[in-house]
């Protein structure tokens, strides 16, 4: 079969009837609601999800029976994304160029440029159909959305924390704040979608009075909704090494601490951008599920990247409960660095440790398709140093366009494809794409 016929078959499935079907029972596998229907996952695609349809396609090429299986069971099941971001809206451009005309600080840019794509859809006609749209299409039912910019100052990490809140404050009839898995099943069942909250740092006063003082803004974050927060980003900071540290010195004192009481208040500690040992002691002495939210193994290539995980520290994660997320850069993934090699990080888990221990953790979004228009209105600025959080050692993996097609978040639908094809039974795929963050979810809480 041809692939642009394969295509069009595939995207007709919903017209033809084969698979618009909606399900009676509620439970973490599906619910009565009309996101179980297959035509919200393939009708009306923009031009761009479907090119990344058929980027994916021509990857994975699944059989008619494979493809119709993964869609409706996509359909039918709670999808939980256990790291990323909720569809982009495109900035406004015209405003943007007119702050920089005006004196505008990059501090102030950035911020808006960040509140725009975060939460322009809340007012914006246009963009709010656009993110709608790609909820849709993704059939994701939560994300454990990226709400806190990479840092441990309070005042910085509240800033995401607000955004989302404001804007699921504003859509409660599209997108809800998830607080317990609970949340999550009645989205599910109402038809709606749902973010729960993760932090990329540990809020930290920076006075080092004490240490119950250093800790005291944990438990309000957890009280405004934050569920899961990253120890480190790439750098060395007071809890341990990040990954981009040549040292991997470990965790701290401070950082045992730390993970005392998150286990108390309820925050699932996340490893995904801690280094080697702060990842492999952080699972050793944490006394609920710690994760490593978007990652991908090192065994699987002989150059791994810094962001994957070594099989002892997935080991040491798997046993405390918790989950290894498998992300979608890649960069990260190395090899193909495609869809397929997303796969084969999923496989390599599910086989070696357990598929109760394997998730998705995408760490990408899908932007709206009238971003590129808005930016080009954007005056071209300075060139910047780079961020100190983002310095990364040298890596000489080359991206390709294809591989990064083939990843789209909109692709949701086709990772679950892909699971049918490599023989997961419906019970399995069901909670790689969803149950075992739903498990981890409840048993951190307190």
């Amino acid at each position: 079969m041809q692939r642009r016929t394969f295509l069009n078959n595939s995207l007709g499935i919903a017209a033809t009837g084969i698979l618009a079907n909606h399900f009676a029972s509620v439970s973490e596998s599906g619910t009565p609601a009309e996101s179980t229907s297959v035509e919200n996952l393939t009708a009306r695609l923009p031009p761009a999800v479907e090119h990344a349809r058929s980027v994916a396609l021509d990857v994975l090429k699944p059989s008619t029976k494979q493809l119709e299986h993964g869609l409706r069971l996509h359909a039918e099941s709670v999808v939980f994304d256990s790291y990323g971001f909720a569809p982009r809206a495109a900035i406004d451009g015209s405003a943007i160029a007119a702050a920089i005309e005006a004196g505008a600080s990059d501090i102030e840019l950035s911020d808006m440029r960040e509140e725009m794509s975060m939460t322009r859809y809340v007012h914006d006609a246009v963009e709010q159909q656009e993110f709608l749209n790609a909820w849709r299409i993704s059939g994701v039912t939560c994300i454990f959305q990226n709400a806190g910019e990479e840092g441990q100052d309070p005042l910085v990490l509240m800033k995401r924390l607000a955004r989302f809140t404001y804007a699921t404050d504003l859509l409660k009839e599209y997108m809800t704040k998830a607080t317990t898995p609970e949340d999550v099943l009645t989205a599910k069942q109402a038809g709606k979608h749902c973010l729960y909250l993760t932090g990329n740092g540990v809020p930290l006063t920076q006075a080092w009075v004490s240490v119950p003082d250093e800790l005291r803004y944990l438990r309000l974050f957890y009280q405004l909704g934050i569920r899961m927060m990253h120890l480190t980003y790439q750098r060395r900071n007071m809890i341990g090494d990040g990954c981009g540290e040549t040292a991997n010195a470990g965790l701290s004192d401070f950082g045992r601490s730390v993970i005392a009481e998150m286990n108390r208040v309820g925050v699932i500690p996340d490893c995904a951008h801690s280094g080697w040992q702060t990842s492999l002691e952080a699972a050793q002495i944490s006394s609920k599920p710690v994760v490593a939210s978007h990652t991908v193994c090192a065994e699987l290539d002989s150059d791994p990247h810094a962001r994957s995980k070594p099989d002892e520290v997935i080991r040491a994660i798997v046993d405390t409960g918790g989950l290894i997320g498998i992300c979608c850069i890649p960069k990260f993934l190395r090899g193909s660095g495609d869809i397929e090699m997303l796969l084969n990080h999923i496989e390599y888990v599910a086989k070696k440790f357990g598929v109760d221990h394997v998730a998705i953790g995408t760490d990408i979004a899908y932007t709206s398709q009238n971003a590129e228009a808005e930016n080009k209105k954007v005056p071209r600025r300075p060139r910047r140093r780079e961020d100190f959080r983002s310095l990364w050692p040298n890596d000489s993996f080359m991206t390709t366009s294809k591989m990064t097609a083939s990843l789209a978040w909109t692709n949701w639908p086709l990772f679950t494809v892909g699971l049918v094809q490599r023989g997961f039974s419906d019970e399995e795929i069901q909670k790689i794409i969803g149950g075992n963050v739903m498990r981890v979810c409840r048993s951190s809480l307190p």
